[in-house]
Parts: C-alpha cells; sequence; structure tokens
C-alpha cells in the first residue's frame, strides 16, 4: 500500500472504494471492542490506553515510510492542527453516545454525514446544491428524526451527542481535502492519534482508574490497530477517490453495526429505527447521485 503517492482521480476511485470498506470495517469493529472494554474500565481510561497502541502503531509505520522526515509547509500544519482538532471534539460526544446507546443506532445516525457534507460545501465552500438535492437533505434528516424519535418513548439525549458527532467529522473531512496530497495519510493519521490521546489523557483524570484486565489488555489492544488502521484508510479514501463515489461506501459501516450489535450485544433496532435509517441512506445515496450528474453536465458545457 504505497502512503505517500496519489494516484490519478479517475484511476483512485475504486480504491478509494476499496479503502472507504476497510474504513468501515475498522472503525466499526474498533468501537466495538472499545464498549466491551468499558465494562470493566472508564471510557476515557479506555480510550487513552487504545490510543498508546495506536500511536505505537502509527509511529512504526510514520517511522518506515520515513515520513517522519518530511516538510509540511504552515498552511498544511494548520489543516492538519484543524483536522486533528475536530476529530477530538467529535471523539468526545461519540464515544460517551456509543457507551450508552445500541450500538445499531449510534451508526445509523452517522450515516447523515454525506447530506451534512453536501449542505456543509453549499454552506462553506460555494458549491451548487439545486432543489432535488435540498429536498433529499430535508427528507434524509426527517429520517434522522425517526431515528432520534424526539418526545418518544425512545428518545434519548445522547443521540443529540451523535448528531454534534456528524457536525464535526463533516468539518474534519473538508478539511481533509484541503490539505496537499504529498502530505503521507500515514502523517496525518499519526497527527490525528496523538491529539487523541492527549485529550483522553487529560479527560482520563476525572474519574478514578480501574486496573487493567488480561481480557481488558487484549481488548485494548484490538481496539487500538483497528483504529489507527481506520485513520490511515480514511485519510486514503478520501483522497485517492472523489467524494461521490466513494461516500457511498460509508454506508457499509451501518451493516457492520447491525451485525455486531446483534451477535455481540444482543441488540436489534426498532422499526422506527430501521425506517429511519432506510431513508437516511436512499436520501445520501441520490444526492451523491444528483451531484455526478451535475458534475458530468458541467464537464460537457
Amino acid at each position: 500500500m504505497p502512503l505517500t503517492a496519489v494516484p490519478d482521480r479517475a484511476a483512485g476511485n475504486l480504491r478509494g472504494a476499496a479503502y472507504m470498506l476497510v474504513v468501515t470495517a475498522s472503525f466499526t469493529t474498533g468501537d466495538a471492542l472499545i464498549r466491551l472494554a468499558t465494562e470493566e474500565m472508564p471510557l476515557f481510561q479506555v480510550i487513552f490506553l487504545r490510543s498508546w497502541i495506536a500511536v505505537a502503531f502509527l509511529g512504526l509505520l510514520v517511522w518506515r515510510a520515513g515520513a517522519h522526515r518530511m516538510r509540511v509547509g504552515p498552511r498544511d500544519r494548520r489543516l492538519i492542527g484543524l483536522r486533528s482538532a475536530a476529530e477530538v471534539c467529535a471523539m468526545v460526544p461519540f464515544f460517551i453516545a456509543l457507551a450508552n446507546m445500541p450500538f445499531a443506532n449510534v451508526s445509523a445516525l452517522l450515516q447523515a454525514l454525506p447530506l451534512s457534507l453536501t449542505l456543509a460545501g453549499a454552506v462553506f465552500l460555494g458549491e451548487p446544491v439545486g432543489w432535488r438535492r435540498l429536498a433529499a437533505i430535508v427528507v434524509g434528516f426527517c429520517g434522522v428524526l425517526l431515528i432520534v424519535q424526539p418526545g418518544g418513548s425512545g428518545f434519548t439525549a445522547y443521540a443529540l451527542l451523535v448528531l454534534l458527532t456528524v457536525v464535526f467529522v463533516t468539518f474534519r473531512d473538508l478539511s481533509t481535502r484541503r490539505i496537499s496530497p504529498e502530505i503521507p495519510a500515514v502523517l496525518l493519521g499519526l497527527v490525528m492519534a496523538v491529539f487523541v490521546l492527549v485529550s483522553s489523557g487529560v479527560l482520563s483524570l476525572l474519574t478514578p482508574w480501574q486496573p487493567v484486565t488480561v481480557r481488558g489488555a487484549l481488548l485494548l489492544f484490538g481496539a487500538g490497530v483497528f483504529i489507527a488502521s481506520g485513520y490511515i484508510f480514511a485519510a486514503l479514501a478520501m483522497r485517492h477517490g472523489e467524494i461521490g463515489f466513494v461516500t457511498p461506501f460509508r454506508y457499509m459501516a451501518l451493516v457492520w453495526a447491525v451485525l455486531l450489535g446483534f451477535f455481540v450485544f444482543g441488540e436489534w433496532p426498532d422499526a422506527l429505527t430501521w425506517a429511519g435509517a432506510l431513508l437516511v441512506v436512499a436520501t445520501g445515496l441520490y444526492t451523491l447521485y444528483r451531484e455526478q450528474v451535475v458534475r458530468r453536465a458541467a464537464r460537457r458545457a
């Protein structure tokens, strides 16, 4: 796997899609391991210890690739810092929600990300968004409401934390697209992991630490490896393939989450959650399809 070269955009689409499949599997599995570890230890102790493993793994890859000798310009340093800070801001509400909500429900709400990326591109980057995509975004967020169920018996305030996570992940992905392609993806992953390590270390001081059992150590090690892999492949996916082509493969995260939620945690989404998730996925796919139609029309003009 090349850590520095970025292929031609069209030729890289399939590679970007493959990377995104690895991303969804890595992050979802890592999250499941973290949730299991929180049965024995406080949440931020788990994240802090897991982050040491991720930093060590990514640091070794950076050293082997020689990426630590690379000169990074001021503009890229700012963007990398913003990207990593956004990851930290997304991490805190996400893991709090993960520890207190059904596993698949968290993933279902995260599927609103393609809709939020489209909306953010229009608001902050001035990208044109026609009425069809605006209508799809509105319908998609109606699906989000079905999952959140405000005012209903299934409502939990933790769902709002997942939506806050979507906001910060949107900012993170927009920042990633603006970083120079010469910056190795593994270096981006290492910086992000260090940011998470420091922030979770501070937050872990808020609660008493618990002893680490053999089972807990194995869960932490597995989570660290999976999260480190996710960091690397997330940067590769966003930089090798076009957003419109790669982003639909994010929806595989919902499949992994439903399977893990059922087989590991004995959870199954209710009917409203299924309806909302299908609505969010359908409108997200339609939004991405319309983006491709607009781009092709612009190239022909």
